[in-house]
Formats: C-alpha cells, sequence, structure tokens
C-alpha cells in the first residue's frame, strides 16, 4: 500500500505552521521521516505527528532541526509563538511576564510550582484532568518544560520557592517518580540562583494553604502576582494587589523552614519513596 502524506493546513496555528515547516524543509532536503528522525534523535511517529500537528513539538526539537536544516533559529521563533497556545488567554499574559522576570518566587499548597517540575511529575499531575486526551497531556507537559529554558541561560532569574510540607508527602505517580522529583528539588534547594523552603506542618494553618502564588519581580521594579485557584487563576498587576500578596508572601518565609532545615526535611521524604519500592524481607 502506497504511503500517502496527511494533508497539512499550515495557517490553522502556530503549531501548524510548524509540522508544515518542518514537512518543507524534510522534503526540500530528501529526506524521509525515518532519515530526520536519525538525524534529530527523535522517533518517526513523533515527527510525523508534529508535522501534522498531532502533537505540540518536544522542547528540544526546534533547535535540533535549525541544526540539521541550517535554518537559522527558524524552528525556534516558530516553537517560541506554538507554545504559547496551549494556555488560556490570561496564563500567556503571566508567562510574557514570567519570561522577562528577575526574580521569581512561588509558593505552592498541594503541587510543586511548575519550574520546579521533573517532566514525569508533570505528566502525572496534568494526566488527573480526565477530560483531556492523551495527546493534549503531552502538548502542556512539554510546553510546561519549555518555560524551564531559562533557567539555563547566562542569566537565569532568581527562584524562592516555598512549598508545603503537603507536597512532599503527596505522591504524584509513581514512588520513583517522587523519589526523582525530590532529588531534582533537593539539587536547587540553596544555590546562586534558587532557594527553596519548606512549610512544616508544625506551622499551623497560614493564609495560603488554599492556593498557589507567584510574585514575579520585571527589570524595571515593577511587581505582579498571579494567584490561582482549582481551575481558575488571577493575574494582579496592579501595584496594591502585588503589595498586599506580597506581604502575605513575606509572612510565610518568615514562618518557613530555613533552606538547610528543608533539604534535610526533603531527604527525609526520599526515604519515604525508596521504601516504597523495597521488597518486605
Amino acid at each position: 500500500m502506497t504511503f500517502r502524506p496527511q494533508t497539512l493546513t499550515p495557517y490553522l496555528s502556530a503549531r501548524h505552521y510548524f509540522g508544515a515547516e518542518q514537512r518543507r524543509h524534510r522534503e526540500t532536503a530528501g529526506l524521509s521521516l525515518v532519515q530526520l528522525a536519525g538525524i534529530v534523535n527523535s522517533s518517526k511517529s513523533a515527527l510525523a505527528r508534529v508535522e501534522t500537528a498531532e502533537l505540540m513539538p518536544p522542547p528540544d526539537l526546534p533547535d535540533r532541526l535549525d541544526a540539521a536544516f541550517g535554518s537559522d533559529r527558524h524552528f525556534h521563533g516558530l516553537y517560541e509563538l506554538a507554545k504559547r497556545e496551549a494556555h488560556p488567554d490570561q496564563y500567556r499574559r503571566f508567562m510574557d511576564f514570567e519570561a522577562q522576570a528577575e526574580v521569581i518566587e512561588n509558593f505552592g499548597a498541594q503541587v510543586l510550582p511548575g519550574l520546579l517540575q521533573t517532566k514525569e511529575y508533570a505528566d502525572a499531575q496534568l494526566s488527573l484532568q480526565e477530560e483531556l486526551p492523551r495527546d493534549k497531556v503531552e502538548e502542556l507537559v512539554n510546553a510546561r518544560m519549555s518555560r524551564k529554558d531559562r533557567l539555563h541561560s547566562a542569566e537565569p532569574p532568581l527562584r524562592w520557592a516555598i512549598i508545603d510540607e503537603a507536597v512532599l508527602r503527596r505522591p504524584f505517580g509513581s514512588s520513583e517518580c517522587m523519589y526523582k522529583q525530590l532529588a531534582s528539588l533537593l539539587g536547587q534547594v540553596d544555590t546562586p540562583d534558587s532557594k527553596v523552603q519548606v512549610m512544616p506542618f508544625s506551622a499551623g494553618a497560614h493564609y495560603l494553604m488554599g492556593g498557589a502564588l507567584t510574585l514575579l519581580t520585571l527589570p524595571n521594579g515593577s511587581t505582579m502576582a498571579y494567584e490561582e485557584g482549582i481551575e481558575v487563576g488571577h493575574l494582579y498587576e496592579d501595584r496594591d494587589s502585588a503589595k498586599k500578596w506580597r506581604r502575605r508572601y513575606e509572612v510565610l518565609r518568615a514562618n518557613a523552614l530555613s533552606p538547610a532545615a528543608s533539604a534535610e526535611l526533603i531527604r527525609q521524604a526520599m526515604e519515604d519513596y525508596t521504601s516504597c519500592d523495597t521488597p518486605p524481607s
């Protein structure tokens, strides 16, 4: 049976255009999907789904395509547009501010903030939304992971995260997934660009325990606050609202464990997850 490639619709969205451009460059270079997959270290099926816009391009694919085709960050630029389509309008605006921020401060009551998540943890969290098809979950996971690219740049933002102890104790995914996630978190507790504090159960109740909060300090010194509930988030851009959320965050910071004590609590939680994988004697 002769293979007939699916008709593309390049002008439907940035993601569709990315896929159409991948096919155009591939065919111009005289490469099959199998050959291109070998060059960019991907799979034929994944590249085929990218071309038909069924799959959001993985974060590392655009640079690999630019290297393969000598396209001078063409695919990088298309990806920057495409990844914004995975989120609601207000969240896209938040992402624009996050990409500019010099300081990013997070609080997570039940779930780790996105910039701290491993890919496996993010997949486990987003998969809880039963109405989402698998390809949409993959799209959102890749979009979340792409937000971390700036953390590895020459001038990364300063990140400060406060997480409730519940985040350490409530498993997402397998025991192995949680162990690797906490190991990743432990490596970010106290570095020149990242600080992590845990709000222990012993500190009692606090105002922010019902949601999540992000404070963004921009290069001009202004602060934005993004507060999230279960399904709704709100971006506060005015100075008075941002000051209100800043005060609440500072109270939390003052009552949280130090980075050193937080690291010890994370290590204890990691031991609980390794014990889950140990067969009984």
